[in-house]
């Protein structure tokens, strides 16, 4: 697990959700990427029942990265607290149906191909919200490297190459809180959470 960048593609007004992702094959594959398979990140949101008392809200998050893992991450008022568990989490929380409710339609994925080129692995991702076309995700991650102020320079040229002027210029709001710490998988979970946020709030696309 090296460190990854989770960032949005924009969709012009002349292209679909396949014809964006059929467009950046053809970039990522002229830089000589290989196809690896495919990659499925999902996330359900549920929110605890007024009983509880103050407000709680806990996003369940899978992915096919790290199957057996399940990632969970509760809001309070004033804090965040991340978990990474075993399947089972996922028999917790129908067993806490009492006490926490799935919100409706707001069930997010990010899913597509995801190819090999050299020590970078990229994740081209449709996205969406109940079933709702929203997007595109383009995740990149670099494997060799642990720590993101060491190569997001290199990751930054690496985007640029195949995304052009739409590649970020700065780290992603969460990654740049913790350029000089460890990465983990429960960085990248942040980041798709983060952008399902958005994407949730956004009017549906066509596809």
């Amino acid at each position: 697990m090296g460190v990854t960048v989770v960032q949005n593609f924009p969709i012009t007004e002349n292209r679909t959700g396949p014809s964006t992702i059929e467009l950046l094959t053809k970039r990522i594959s002229a830089l000589g990427a290989i196809q690896q398979g495919h990659f499925l990140v999902d996330c359900e949101t549920y929110t605890s029942v007024p009983q509880l008392g103050n407000p709680r809200t806990v996003h369940i998050l899978h992915n096919s990265e790290q199957p057996a893992t399940v990632f969970s991450i509760l809001e309070t008022e004033n804090k965040t607290i991340p978990l990474a568990t075993d399947g089972l989490f996922d028999l917790l929380m129908i067993k806490m149906a009492n006490f926490y409710t799935s919100k409706k339609q707001t069930k997010a994925e990010s899913k597509g191909p995801r190819y090999e080129i050299g020590d970078f692995l990229v994740k081209l991702g449709t996205v969406t919200v109940s079933q709702n076309f929203k997007g595109v995700l383009v995740e990149v991650e670099y494997r060799p490297c642990v720590v993101p102020a060491m190569c997001w320079e290199l990751m930054r040229e690496f985007l640029q190459g195949f995304l052009g002027s739409t590649a970020q210029s700065a780290p992603p709001l969460y990654l740049q809180n913790r350029m000089q710490d460890i990465y983990s998988p429960i960085d990248t979970i942040h980041q798709y959470l983060e952008q399902f946020t958005i994407y949730r709030k956004a009017p549906g696309l066509r596809t």
